[in-house]
């Protein structure tokens, strides 16, 4: 029998928030983008269609298994404890797998961990289609200064903080919503949510 599921579409902003509020003032690493709608699902073929998403992601096949997907469990466990596996770029932590990269989620996760999971996988598409690009790398890298393309995301240079309808604190991606996200979820007015995406970023000073 095939499990029920559920659609959701995704808003991304651009939101540079430490630039706004002057918070690191003249720092070389603030990003000065200006507020904008960065992306709309409902204007994406592909977001609820999991066949065509395959264009994008065809190494979906690779990971659709249950030896692939029970690998995710040392995902979620990593993202509780400190940070996302990056070698496990197929995995959401405790969210369950990033692919497909549609608004497709089982219903019965929870609304809040399948807009956790939403945050992830629209992440994820945005750098496969080259929106997003790598901000941080190892210190040895010769990446380092500059943003590079990056078509598999590193979830562990990510955090995601819930801001509607109930601020909390931000926490890894993959990160489980079990201890925090009792009371964030109410009927009409608390059945859409907003997420602040927050990643790290290497800069250089010459």
């Amino acid at each position: 029998e095939d499990r029920p599921t559920r659609m959701y579409h995704v808003h991304w902003y651009v939101y540079p928030l430490l630039y706004w509020l002057n918070l690191l003032i003249d720092f070389i690493c603030v990003e000065t983008d200006t507020f904008d709608i960065a992306y709309i699902t409902e204007l994406d073929p592909l977001w609820n269609n999991d066949e065509l998403s395959f264009i994008l992601s065809p190494e979906v096949a690779l990971f659709a298994n249950i030896v692939a997907q029970a690998a995710c469990a040392a995902d979620c466990v990593a993202a509780n404890t400190k940070l996302s596996l990056d070698n496990l770029f197929w995995c959401a932590g405790c969210q369950g797998s990033i692919y497909p990269l549609t608004g497709n989620v089982p219903f019965d996760n929870g609304h809040i961990e399948s807009s956790l999971l939403l945050v992830q996988r629209m992440t994820y598409k945005l750098h496969r289609e080259g929106l997003l690009w790598g901000t941080a790398t190892n210190k040895n890298s010769n990446q380092l200064c500059a943003p590079y393309w990056q078509p598999v995301m590193r979830a562990s240079t990510y955090r995601a903080q819930m801001t509607y309808p109930v601020r909390s604190d931000g926490y890894a991606f993959g990160h489980s919503s079990v201890l925090w996200g009792s009371g964030k979820e109410f009927p009409v007015k608390g059945e859409h949510f907003g997420f602040l995406v927050w990643r790290k970023r290497n800069c250089c000073a010459f």
